[in-house]
């Protein structure tokens, strides 16, 4: 249900926010450059009018899920946070300082799923308009990129996931009062323990052989369970029996292997980095401006794609976004493959005899991609993705993004209230030059 409306003109007894703080702060200037009534507008539809209990407002949801990523912080510490920070609850629409949290930390996983993918573009949106990109004449020059968000899991090995399912099914077992024929706890143990000792003399044998029985055991719990499990509860437990016995019967050179249980579709990725040879997530594409440096598109991939097959889907949420169509883009040679889409050039660097001055400075503007998608990564949760299934990983790298965006014109402000505070200390200082003694000596 929607939440009542508030009568910002009811004054508080204390003084309200715009008269405590600074209107210089980046913080405040960006709560009064974001038009929040474009996001009010769009999720209304998500809300009953007159059922169920008043929900939060979208304002402070929506400036939540920006604090949460501009500040690098986790959907528990952005609420703490938010109940001890002025310029926080300015930017979610208070008028006066709220003393508590404004939401569980739950509801604002609710909220991102309730507004979904399409929710989280519109946010991707605002966060270009507010940096205000100049109109491009003809089409705009972008780069492009792909980049791995790795997933919130340990590196999968087939030991881990056999002592998974394991436990796992104990627990279905506990949960569900099944009398198991065979347990087999002290069993695991002892073979745990003699797997720690691979590297000792003759170790590497017996641990190969601790590995067989512990995934002889997993396959026979997982058998049982299926045996013994009322039919009443069977459905509940049947996706995850089914993602057990995957991983039972997977080998090595499989395709669509399972790397964790409970993100059964990470994938797995090799870059040819040398200090990462695997990484497992999903694979997303990064879309910069070459002329501002915005970022004017980021798109997930759920499969793992060669990187040519990831441009008509960039460019498809770039026209989204902006309404456009680019003119140029240019790529890596991992691209090679597309030249064109639509009426967009893809350039490939390649040896070339008549290469333009344009051309080959566009070429290396290109590289400006690669520090764009490192910042992504540590400082705006890209990194690491925490968020669960494939619409996680959608939204992360959108918001990511649109923070990215955002702290871009925050930056910008705050350097251009300081250049004004030099022009006005030059102008002080040759101020004195001119009107003070002459023999005074002056060094900076």
């Amino acid at each position: 249900m929607l939440p009542k409306s508030k009568n910002s003109a009811q004054s508080s007894f204390f003084l309200g926010f715009e008269e405590q703080l600074s209107a210089k702060h980046p913080l405040y200037i960006l709560a009064n450059r974001i038009e929040w009534s474009v996001f009010e507008n769009a999720f209304k539809k998500h809300y009953s009018s007159n059922m169920g209990k008043p929900s939060k407002p979208i304002r402070m949801m929506v400036a939540l899920l920006i604090l949460k990523y501009v500040r690098n912080l986790s959907d528990e510490s952005v609420v703490e946070q938010w109940a001890e920070n002025s310029y926080y609850q300015y930017f979610s629409g208070e008028h006066s300082f709220v003393p508590g949290i404004p939401c569980v930390p739950t509801e604002l996983v609710a909220f991102r799923h309730r507004i979904g993918e399409e929710g989280m573009e519109l946010i991707l949106k605002e966060s270009i308009r507010v940096n205000e990109p100049p109109e491009p004449g003809g089409g705009a020059t972008l780069s492009l990129d792909t980049t791995v968000q790795e997933k919130n899991i340990t590196y999968p090995t087939d030991d881990k996931l056999y002592k998974k399912i394991i436990k796992a099914c104990w627990k279905i077992a506990d949960r569900e009062d099944i009398d198991l024929r065979q347990p087999y706890n002290r069993v695991v143990k002892k073979l745990s323990t003699v797997q720690r000792f691979r590297k000792n003399r003759n170790g590497a044998k017996k641990a190969r052989a601790a590995s067989k029985a512990i995934k002889s055991i997993a396959g026979r719990l997982v058998r049982e369970l299926g045996r013994k499990l009322p039919i009443m509860v069977l459905g509940q437990y049947l996706p995850k029996l089914k993602i057990y016995q995957q991983v039972l019967s997977q080998k090595k050179g499989d395709t669509g292997k399972i790397y964790s249980l409970h993100e059964p579709d990470t994938k797995c990725y090799s870059k040819g980095k040398e200090h990462k040879k695997f990484e497992f997530g999903s694979k997303a594409s990064v879309l910069v401006d070459q002329s501002t440096g915005i970022i004017v598109g980021a798109y997930n991939f759920t499969h793992t794609l060669h990187d040519s097959k990831t441009v008509p889907d960039a460019l498809e949420q770039y026209e989204r976004l902006t309404g456009t169509q680019a003119a140029e883009v240019f790529v890596d040679r991992g691209y090679r493959g597309m030249t064109v889409y639509k009426e967009t050039r893809i350039h490939i660097p390649q040896p070339q005899k008549n290469i333009t001055k344009s051309k080959r400075k566009k070429h290396s503007r290109r590289a400006a991609i690669e520090p764009v998608i490192g910042h992504l990564k540590t400082d705006y949760r890209l990194g690491r993705n925490f968020l669960k299934g494939i619409i996680g990983d959608h939204i992360n790298v959108i918001l990511a993004a649109a923070a990215m965006n955002f702290k871009r014109a925050m930056n910008l402000w705050r350097t251009e209230a300081i250049a004004r505070w030099k022009l006005v200390l030059i102008y002080i200082i040759n101020v004195y030059r001119i009107f003070m003694p002459k023999n005074l000596n002056w060094t900076f």
